[in-house]
């Protein structure tokens, strides 16, 4: 990381008073003085600030419990954003959301600055599951568990994934999903090849990592580094 930031996050100051105060000498860099803003900081590197030891997370990884109406971006003109809900607690850090949900779904969305992490996480090689709760406006059919175990021929011709689909828990409109790949609305368009409409549509979980039921809608936290790793592995980074 550049001293610059580093100085920036772990002290709490914009990136120009970062950069007069190790113009003026006052950081050290494993006990030597550094004025050079943007020489490059190791993770285990020793860093001063006037005397005082700083530390700083190299990358945060959170969890939130997306409700409707928010959109899964870092900014938009018109809508609150996910990075909005988090990002007073992180305001000078480059968040993003490691994939999207719909305007109107809701749960699980993982915000993160890790671009290398975002990218194996959501890469198709990867095959990282996401597991959703969903309620159609018609009953579950038999038809549609088989076609999903298959792989569903959406309407445009494109032949997806196979997919886990099985009764969900609160009446016969109620289903539970597993995807192993992401493309552009798909619950809603493998659901649509059986004439199905979507009424809700909540993500529960990213890989073996379940949403935490206490947060409720809006509610967010960081993920412990078990967490992290727990995703990592299942992603084989």
């Amino acid at each position: 990381m550049r001293l610059d930031k580093f100085v920036s996050q772990a002290a709490g100051q914009s990136r120009s008073d970062a950069r007069k105060a190790i113009q003026k000498g006052l950081c050290c860099v494993n006990g030597t003085v550094c004025r050079k803003a943007d020489a490059q900081v190791e993770a285990d590197a020793s860093v001063t600030l006037g005397g005082r030891p700083l530390s700083v997370q190299q990358y945060v990884y959170i969890m939130l419990d997306k409700p409707k109406g928010v959109v899964s971006a870092s900014t938009d003109a018109r809508d609150v954003t996910v990075v909005e809900l988090v990002g007073k607690n992180y305001p000078r850090r480059s968040l993003f959301p490691a994939g999207r949900l719909d305007k109107q779904s809701t749960g699980f969305v993982l915000v993160t600055d890790d671009g290398v992490f975002a990218h194996e996480i959501l890469a198709p090689k990867r095959h990282v599951a996401k597991t959703y709760e969903v309620m159609l406006d018609t009953p579950l059919t038999q038809a549609m568990i088989d076609g999903f175990a298959k792989g569903v021929v959406l309407s445009d011709g494109t032949r997806l994934a196979p997919a886990e689909l099985s009764a969900g828990g609160e009446g016969p409109c109620s289903a539970h999903v597993v995807l192993h790949q992401g493309v552009y609305h798909q619950i809603k368009r493998m659901f649509g090849v059986y004439d199905a409409g979507v009424n809700e549509l909540r993500r529960t979980a990213i890989g073996g990592l379940q949403l935490d039921g206490s947060l409720g809608a809006g509610g967010f936290r960081e993920l412990t580094q078990q967490e992290v790793e727990k995703i990592r592995q299942e992603s084989g980074l």
